[in-house]
Parts: structure tokens; sequence; C-alpha cells
């Protein structure tokens, strides 16, 4: 028997030395002798103690199947269901086929490949105008055998699409802008107001707003009229309604100094 002297390295996995076997021994694929391919197959096994373990489990696998087969041809042959002899080794060759035809692709890809590296293209010298470019719409070809009913049909689903991309609850939410309240103006009517009513409650004073954002800008208004010294507030009780008073004297009207605001609006 010849000795095989390849190393491992040459051959991607076990179907890849099997085809390299039986091309180098001229063997039919679709008649391989068993025999003699499982014999070198298991010689060059033999040559692999030393190499990666998760490698030669591979090879050892196959070597398992090679020696199935090699038991299965030695028994009385099998039939299938139609009364034709099972060959052992179709499945074998089935996969050394597909193997095959993988690799010859592969190298068509990497020689193409390669071949791509030997040639250069010419950039493009189209000016910008002439590339975008595009010729008129003809409608008479864009609505050839558009009927009404077709037209109904593409609306339909155009709308049905448009209703499945939006949101049932907040589709229906409306837009609330917010009104801007100036500080300064709110100071300006409501000591308008102190100046006419010389006395009353603050809750007098809040049901003239129109909102909860007016409520809190009257607050603050009346906090700074407070600090600046034209309104004086007093309350008897805890929770109590508050009694407002003005403190200039009747008949003032100057415009309170309002320099330390710097300028807060809500």
């Amino acid at each position: 028997m010849e000795t095989i002297t390849y190393k491992l390295e040459h051959f991607e996995g076990p179907l890849d030395l099997l085809l390299h076997l039986i091309e180098k021994n001229k063997i039919d694929i679709y008649d391989i002798p068993i025999v003699e391919i499982t014999a070198q197959y298991l010689e060059y096994v033999r040559q692999m103690e030393r190499e990666d373990l998760n490698v030669v489990s591979d090879f050892l696998v196959m070597a398992a199947t090679l020696l199935d087969i090699k038991a299965r041809m030695l028994l009385p042959k099998e039939v299938d269901e139609e009364g034709e002899e099972i060959d052992p080794r179709a499945e074998l060759v089935q996969r050394l086929l597909e193997y095959k035809r993988y690799k010859l692709l592969a190298e068509e890809l990497a020689d193409r490949e390669e071949g791509a590296l030997t040639h250069f293209y010419k950039a493009s010298t189209l000016p910008p105008e002439v590339a975008r470019y595009q010729p008129p719409v003809d409608l008479d070809e864009l609505l050839d055998g558009l009927t009404l009913a077709k037209l109904k049909r593409i609306f339909e689903q155009v709308m049905k699409r448009q209703e499945n991309k939006m949101d049932p609850i907040r589709s229906k939410f409306g837009t609330i802008r917010r009104e801007p309240v100036s500080l300064e103006e709110k100071i300006g009517s409501v000591l308008a107001y102190a100046r006419r009513a010389r006395r009353f409650s603050f809750r007098q004073l809040l049901e003239r707003q129109a909102d909860k954002l007016e409520l809190v800008v009257t607050f603050l208004a009346v906090l700074e009229l407070m600090k600046i010294g034209k309104l004086h507030l007093t309350q008897e009780e805890t929770f109590g309604d508050m009694d407002i008073e003005a403190l200039e004297p009747e008949g003032m009207e100057e415009e309170p100094d309002l320099g330390g605001l710097d300028g807060f609006e809500e």
C-alpha cells in the first residue's frame, strides 16, 4: 500500500481529503471502492495524532462513517419499498458531489476576484444636470387601463394604510396653546383694582381670573406688591379668607417700581 504523506493543512476537512483520494486514484465517484478508500483514509488519520483534537474529531467521524459503509457492503443487499437495492455509499456520494460543486464555485469566485483587481474603471464624467435628468412622464402610458373602480380601490387601500398608522387615542388629542401671562402686567392690573376697591378679599380677586395660570400669576403679583409696600394682607384664622388692603393714599396713580422683576414672565 502506498504511504500517505500529505499534511493536514492541505485539506479543509474530511470531504476535501476524500475528494483528493478519489481524484488521485482516478476513481469513479459514483462507484467508490470503499475498501481501498477506507484503508487510505485511515492511514492518513493515523498520521494526525499530534494535530488539534478539535480538528481531528471531524476526520474521525468520517472514518467511522467509512467503516460503517464498509461493514454494510459486506452484508446482504438491502432493498427499498420499490424493490431496488440500497447502495450504502449513496449518501456519501451525494455529500461529495455537493462539496465538489461548492468547491468549484468558490474557486471560480476567487479567480474572478483576482481578475477584478487588474481592472481599472473610469469615473463618470456626466455633468450633474445630465445625471439628474429624468424623462417626462407619459400620462397616457401611466394611466393606461386605469378605471374609476381601480382608482377607488387604490384610494381605499391608501386611506386604510393611513388609518393603521394613526394612534386611535392620540390622534384625537387637540393642541393646547399656552397664552403668555406677564407678571408685570398682572401687577399693574391688581394694583389698579386695589386702588379702586381699597379693601377686598383674596377670594374676590381670584374669582376675576380666567384659569389656573392666571391664578398663579395673580398670587405672585400680590406677593410682589406686598414686598414693595403697596398692599397689606391680614388673615384672622388659619385657612380662612385673606383680607387685602391698599396702603397707598386715595387718588394715587404713580406706576410702581418693578425693576427687581428682571423681566419675569410666565
